[in-house]
């Protein structure tokens, strides 16, 4: 296992959906995993925790779920159509590639469940009087962060599976019936899962990765304000080779 650099990780982590069968040994996950938890969170409250499902068994009953999910997502990619951004052909194959995994889920030899507890906010009477007043907006702002607690810790598990030769992709689509899936994995009703990542082995490769340029997705000081365009670089020079 060579290191990488982080912008290389980051540039050519793509979203390996196809994986061998093989056993991922016990200690890369926990390297995964404790890459995971190097990640920040709201209040530093640290109230994530990550199932690591390996039991056949359960992971079959996963992809179950996934594709009676996904089919009703497919049916959303249907109706919404191509993004201006991709070619027809790169269209088709991102469908493809997604199809593969709604069938497929369950072959993966590891799917990681990241998941959330609920922090709830205090008694508003608990609160000042200005605080109190705001207590519907609070509660709002709460439940549209929530995520913020996690994702970084998702992103750390994607840059980490690159970086140990491993591939994974971030999926969602099993929280349309997360009933089912707390039913199967024992989840308390105040722990939320927010993602669904199958790891393995990739049979696919890795990046560089097609993405708009920056001048198309930033603004400056103002929304509309294109951020300007600059001459194309290299995210990751390669080291000078040894004489």
């Amino acid at each position: 296992m060579n290191e990488i650099a982080l912008f290389e990780a980051m540039y050519t982590a793509r979203a390996l959906r196809r994986l061998k069968p093989d056993p991922v040994p016990e200690e890369l996950i926990t390297r995964v995993l404790d890459a995971a938890i190097r990640a920040p969170s709201g209040g530093n409250a640290q109230n994530w925790a990550f199932i690591v499902v390996r039991d056949p068994d359960k992971r079959r009953a996963l992809g179950a779920i996934y594709r009676k999910a996904s089919d009703e997502v497919g049916a959303i990619y249907a109706a919404r159509g191509r993004p201006a951004h991709q070619t027809e052909d790169h269209y088709r194959r991102f469908i493809a590639a997604g199809a593969y995994l709604w069938d497929h889920l369950g072959d993966a030899p590891v799917l990681l469940v990241p998941c959330l507890s609920r922090r709830d906010m205090p008694p508003r009477e608990a609160l000042p009087e200005a605080v109190q007043a705001r207590y519907e907006a609070h509660l709002a702002y709460q439940d549209r962060i929530r995520g913020a607690s996690i994702y970084p810790a998702v992103q750390n598990v994607i840059l980490a599976c690159r970086g140990l030769g491993l591939g994974t992709v971030i999926t969602t689509n099993h929280i349309l019936y997360e009933d089912d899936v707390r039913a199967i994995l024992g989840i308390p009703p105040e722990v939320f899962t927010f993602a669904l990542m199958p790891i393995g082995f990739p049979i696919g490769r890795y990046g560089p990765l097609a993405r708009k340029p920056v001048h198309e997705a930033a603004f400056a000081d103002t929304w509309g304000a294109n951020w300007p365009k600059s001459q194309p670089f290299d995210p990751y020079p390669l080291p000078p080779r040894p004489i």
